[in-house]
C-alpha cells in the first residue's frame, strides 16, 4: 500500500521551515491593523468584544485564507481611510490568516470572524451550514466572488527540469509540491485542475470524459509528490527553502512572489481551472458585535474598482470586467480553461473527489 509521505521528511527541514514560519509570524504581527486572532478560536473571547473600543471606534474581525494576506496589507488601510473620511469613525482590524479549510472550520466552530474571505465557495458553505451565515451570500456582485486566478506550476528560474504541462509532473525524478486538500482550499483547486485536465485529455482521445483515466493521471502525478503541507503558503516556503522541482499553486501567488524579487518561472498548463475566491459576512457574529454596517461596507468595497485594482496589483485576476480589461496583458490565457462546472459543480466534486471513498483518498491509499 502506498504510504503518504510526511509533510516534513527530515529534522533539519523541520527546523528550517520553523524559522521561516517564525519570521512570517513576526512580520504578520507587525503588519496587522489590530491584534491577530488565531484560527482555532482559542482567543474568541477577545473577538466577542471586538466592537467595544473607544467611543465611535469599531473593530472588524477578518478570518481569511493565507493567500489573501499580502493584498489585505494594502486593502485594509485603504478601506479604513475611506471609512474615516465618510463617517468620521475609526475602523481597525483583527486579522487571522490560515489555510482555507482550517479557517472555515474555525469560524464554523466558534471563532467570531465578522468577514470570511476564503479560497472556495464550499468553505463558505461550511460556515453557512453551521448556522453562522444566514443571508444569501451569493446575492453579492459576481456571485459573491471577489477575485479569480488559475492553477499553474512554478519552477526554479530557467525551468531546469523542462516542465511544460501537467504530464511532465509524472516523469521520473521530478519532485512535486502542493498542499494537503484536507486543510488547504488551494490544494483542492490544484487537484481539481489536474483531475480536470485528465478528463479533458480522455475526452480529446475518446470523445467522452473518462473518470478512470483522470484518476490514473492524478495517481501518476501524486507518486512524485514530495510533501503535502498544511497550506499553499507552507508549500511555497518549502519550495523556496530548496525542496522540490515544481510547485502547483495559484497564479497570483507566483506573480506576487516574483514582484517581491523571488525567482520563479510560471508554467501555464494547456488545460487548467478557473479559480474563484468568495467573501461573505458572518451574520451571527456581526449581529453579536454590532458591526453589520461596517462589515457590509467593507464587503461592498472589495468589489469597487479601487479594491479590484489592488487585488490585481497582487496578482489576482479581477472580477470587475473594466479593471480586468485594463490589466489583461499581464495574464496568459490558457488554451483550454475550464471552471468548476466542468467537474459537475462543488457538490459533485466533494462527493467524487473528497468524500471518504472519493478519488483523492483512493489515490492516497494507492487504490
Amino acid at each position: 500500500m502506498y504510504t503518504m509521505k510526511p509533510t516534513l521528511t527530515k529534522g533539519w527541514r523541520t527546523a528550517g521551515l520553523a524559522l521561516i514560519a517564525f519570521g512570517m509570524l513576526l512580520m504578520a504581527a507587525c503588519g496587522n491593523s489590530g491584534n491577530a486572532q488565531p484560527a482555532n478560536g482559542s482567543d474568541s473571547g477577545t473577538a466577542s468584544g471586538a466592537a467595544a473600543g473607544k467611543k465611535g471606534d469599531v473593530t472588524l474581525v477578518i478570518g481569511a485564507y493565507s493567500v489573501a494576506r499580502d493584498a489585505f496589507s494594502k486593502l485594509l488601510p485603504e478601506f479604513a481611510k475611506e471609512w474615516k473620511a465618510k463617517t468620521g469613525q475609526t475602523v481597525t482590524f483583527q486579522e487571522s490568516y490560515e489555510a482555507s479549510g482550517t479557517q472555515a472550520r474555525a469560524i464554523a466552530g466558534g471563532f467570531e470572524a465578522d468577514i470570511a474571505v476564503l479560497a472556495m465557495e464550499s468553505d463558505i458553505d461550511k460556515i453557512a451550514k453551521a448556522g453562522f451565515i444566514t443571508s444569501d451570500w451569493r446575492s453579492a456582485p459576481y456571485g459573491g466572488m471577489i477575485t479569480r486566478s488559475i492553477a499553474v506550476m512554478g519552477t526554479r528560474k530557467g525551468n531546469p527540469k523542462g516542465i511544460h504541462d501537467w504530464e511532465d509532473l509524472t516523469r521520473k525524478g521530478v519532485k512535486v509540491l502542493y498542499p494537503n486538500p484536507k486543510t488547504s482550499g488551494g490544494a483542492q483547486w490544484d487537484i481539481n485542475a489536474m483531475y480536470g485536465a485528465g478528463l479533458k485529455e480522455s475526452e480529446a482521445k475518446t470523445g467522452v470524459k473518462d473518470p478512470a483515466y483522470a484518476k490514473d493521471f492524478l495517481k501518476r502525478i501524486h507518486k512524485n509528490v514530495e510533501s503535502l503541507d498544511k497550506s499553499g503558503r507552507a508549500s511555497m516556503a518549502a519550495f523556496e527553502y530548496g525542496f522540490g522541482d515544481v510547485i502547483v499553486t495559484y497564479e497570483n501567488e507566483l506573480l506576487g512572489r516574483i514582484k517581491s524579487g523571488v525567482a520563479y518561472d510560471i508554467v501555464v498548463p494547456k488545460s487548467t481551472i478557473l479559480i474563484e475566491n468568495p467573501a461573505a459576512i458572518v451574520d451571527k457574529n456581526v449581529d453579536k458585535h454590532g458591526t453589520r454596517e461596517v462589515a457590509e461596507a467593507f464587503l461592498a468595497y472589495m468589489f469597487t474598482p479601487e479594491a479590484q485594482q489592488i487585488f490585481a496589483d497582487y496578482g489576482f485576476r479581477p472580477v470587475d470586467p473594466a479593471v480586468m480589461e485594463k490589466v489583461k496583458d499581464k495574464y496568459e490565457v490558457p488554451e483550454d480553461l475550464f471552471d468548476i462546472s466542468y467537474l459537475g459543480g462543488w457538490d459533485e466534486v466533494r462527493k467524487t473527489l473528497y468524500s471518504p471513498k472519493g478519488v483523492w483518498y483512493q489515490v492516497l491509499a494507492g487504490l
